[in-house]
C-alpha cells in the first residue's frame, strides 16, 4: 500500500467515524435512560459500530478506485461502439446482474417469508435491466429524465390502486433498496461514461439520473408480481434477540457470520469484476494499465462491505427491533416520533453510497453543488421521513396517503428548479435508502409496530420508501433557492465606465453588484480591483 492510499484511508475512517458516531451516541443514550437492556446486547451493538467505521473507510475507497473507474470505462467503450444492440444488450445485462448481488436487496427479501427469496430478487433485478437500457437510452438521446419519471410514476400510481394492500409498501421499498453500496458506485459511474462521449453542455447533467429511473423499475416489476401472486397478505419475516452471556458468545457471534457476508460480498463483487475483464479484453483492453489499482480497489471494497454487513446485521438489526419494541411498549410510545427523526438525520450520513453521491456530485459539478450542502438536505428530508413512517406505524395512516401527494409535489418542483437538481434529486432517493435504513430502521418500525398491534406488512413496511420519498423534495427546494438566487443575482447592471478629463478610465466599484458565477452557490465573493487593468 501506498503512503498516499494510507493517508486516504485514514481519512475515509475518519469520515465514517464521524458519521457513526452521532447514531451510537443517540442509541446509547436512549439504552441507559428510557430503554434499558442487557449488557451483552449492549456490547454486541458496539462491536458492530466498531466495524461499521472500519468497514466503510474501506468500501468507500475501494469504491473510488475500483468500481467507479470501472464503471466508466464500461459506459464509455459500449457508447464509443455506436451500435444500439451493445448499448442495450449491456445495460439490460449490468443492471440485472448488479441488481441480484445487491446485499440491501438480499436483507429485504429475506424479511419476507411468503414469497420466495430468489423470486423478488429476480423480479427487481428485470425491473432495474430494462430501466437502466432507458437510462443509457436517455443520455444517448438526449432525453429529459423529468419526462420520463412523470411517465413511469403514473403506471407506478396507476397500478397501486390494483396492487394488493400488503403489497405495496414492499413494493416501494424494493426501489429504495435496490440502490445501495453495490449498484449506485458503479451505475453512476456507468452514466458518467456513456455522458463522456457526448460533447454539449448538458452531458455532465445528464450523467445523473440513472440511479433515479433504476429505483422505479423494481417497484413497477414488484407491483406486477403481486398482481400475479396469489399470496392474500404478506408474512414478515421474525425477529430472534439472540441469547448472550459472555464475551466470548459476543465475539463467536460476530465471527461465526463473517464467512456467510463474506460470501454474499463475493457473489455481490465477483460476477462485476469477471464481466468487467471480460468486457476490457472484448473492446480491446488487454494492457495492464491500471488494472494492478482497481484489483487492490476491489480488495478494499470486499473487506469493507463485509465488515459492513456483519456489524449492521449482527450488532445493529436485532437492538432496532428491540428498542422499537421497548419504546412503543411504554406510556411514552409516541417519543418513537421524534427519536426516529433524530436517528433518521444522523443515519443517512452512516450509508456508504451516500458517500460516493456526494463526492460524484462534488467532481461532477465543480463545486457548484457542495458535498456538505446535499449531505445536509439529505439528512433533512430523511429525517422528516423517518418521522412520518413512525407516525404510521402508531396511526396506520394508508401508505398512499403519504406517497401519492409527496412524488407529486417532487415532480412538480422538476418543472420549476434546474433539471441537474431533480436527477441529483431522484438518485439521492434511491441512494439515501441503503442498508443502514433496512437493517436498523426498518426493524425499529416492526418492533415499534409489534408493539402497538399493529399490521407489519402494511404499517412498518414503507420506511424504507418514506426515506426514499422525502430527498426528492428536499434536493429540490434546495435547487429553488439556488435558482432564485442565480435569477437575483443576474438581474443587477454594472455602473457605466466614467472617463477623466485626462483621458483616465475608471469604474466606481461601490455601485457594481457582481454576478454570481454560475458553478458555485457559495455567497457573492468581494472584487479585486487587480482584475481589471486599464
Amino acid at each position: 500500500m501506498k503512503f498516499s492510499q494510507k493517508t486516504i484511508l485514514v481519512e475515509k475512517i475518519k469520515e465514517s467515524l464521524a458519521s457513526v458516531l452521532p447514531v451510537t451516541g443517540i442509541v446509547l443514550l436512549l439504552l441507559i435512560t428510557i430503554a434499558p437492556i442487557d449488557a451483552p446486547i449492549l456490547l454486541s451493538f458496539l462491536l458492530g459500530a466498531v466495524m461499521l467505521i472500519f468497514g466503510m473507510g474501506l468500501f468507500t475507497l475501494g469504491a473510488e478506485i475500483s468500481m467507479m473507474p470501472m464503471g466508466e470505462y464500461v459506459g464509455s467503450k459500449m457508447t464509443k461502439s455506436k451500435k444500439l444492440w451493445i448499448i442495450v444488450l449491456v445495460s439490460f445485462f449490468v443492471g440485472v446482474m448488479i441488481t441480484i448481488s445487491e446485499p440491501d436487496l438480499t436483507v429485504l427479501a429475506g424479511q419476507i417469508q411468503s414469497i420466495p427469496a430468489m423470486t423478488l430478487i429476480l423480479a427487481v433485478g428485470l425491473g432495474v435491466g430494462a430501466m437502466l437500457v432507458v437510462a443509457m437510452l436517455r443520455i444517448v438521446f438526449k432525453v429529459r429524465l423529468k419526462y420520463l419519471l412523470l411517465g413511469f410514476y403514473a403506471v407506478v400510481f396507476a397500478l397501486a390502486f390494483f396492487v394488493p394492500e400488503s403489497f405495496l409498501a414492499i413494493s416501494f421499498d424494493s426501489g429504495g433498496v435496490t440502490t445501495g453500496p453495490m449498484t449506485v458506485p458503479f451505475i453512476m459511474s456507468l452514466g458518467v461514461g456513456v455522458a463522456s462521449i457526448r460533447a454539449d453542455e448538458e452531458a455532465e447533467n445528464d450523467s445523473f439520473g440513472l440511479v433515479a429511473l433504476c429505483s422505479v423499475g423494481p417497484i413497477i416489476a414488484v407491483m406486477i408480481l403481486g398482481l400475479l401472486n396469489n399470496v392474500g397478505t404478506l408474512t414478515p419475516e421474525a425477529y430472534e434477540i439472540p441469547v448472550l452471556t459472555d464475551s466470548r458468545e459476543i465475539f463467536m457471534s460476530f465471527f461465526t457470520q463473517i464467512p456467510h457476508y463474506a460470501s454474499e460480498v463475493v457473489m455481490a463483487v465477483g460476477p462485476i469484476v469477471v464481466f468487467f475483464l471480460i468486457f476490457r479484453a472484448v473492446s480491446g483492453g488487454l494492457g495492464t494499465k491500471g488494472l494492478g489499482k482497481i484489483m487492490i480497489g476491489v480488495l478494499y471494497t470486499f473487506v469493507g462491505l463485509t465488515l459492513f454487513l456483519t456489524g449492521v446485521n449482527v450488532g445493529f438489526m436485532p437492538l432496532g427491533n428491540l428498542l422499537g419494541s421497548t419504546l412503543a411498549s411504554s406510556w411514552l410510545k409516541w417519543l418513537i416520533i421524534p427519536i426516529g427523526m433524530i436517528i433518521g438525520y444522523f443515519i443517512v450520513s452512516a450509508e456508504p453510497a451516500v458517500h460516493v453521491l456526494t463526492k460524484q456530485v462534488e467532481d461532477e459539478t465543480s463545486g457548484a453543488i457542495p458535498g456538505k450542502v446535499l449531505s445536509l438536505a439529505l439528512s433533512i428530508g430523511v429525517a422528516i421521513s423517518v418521522g412520518i413512517a413512525m407516525l404510521r406505524v402508531l396511526t396506520g395512516i394508508p401508505i398512499l396517503y403519504v406517497l401519492i401527494p409527496g412524488y407529486a409535489i417532487a415532480l412538480i418542483l422538476s418543472f420549476v428548479v434546474p433539471d441537474v437538481f431533480t436527477s441529483i434529486a431522484f438518485d439521492s432517493g434511491g441512494v439515501a435508502s441503503g442498508p443502514m435504513t433496512a437493517t436498523f430502521l426498518l426493524p425499529f418500525a416492526v418492533g415499534a409496530c409489534t408493539a402497538v398491534g399493529g399490521n407489519i406488512a402494511e404499517d412498518a413496511f414503507g420506511v424504507v420508501a418514506m426515506v426514499a420519498m422525502t430527498p426528492l423534495i428536499a434536493i429540490q427546494i434546495l435547487g429553488l433557492v439556488y435558482k432564485l438566487k442565480q435569477s437575483k443575482a443576474s438581474k443587477t447592471t454594472v455602473s457605466e465606465p466614467i472617463v477623466s478629463e485626462d483621458g483616465q478610465i475608471s469604474i466606481d466599484f461601490d455601485s457594481v453588484i457582481m454576478v454570481e458565477p454560475a458553478d458555485s452557490i457559495s455567497a457573492t465573493e468581494d472584487v479585486d480591483d487587480d482584475i481589471i487593468d486599464f
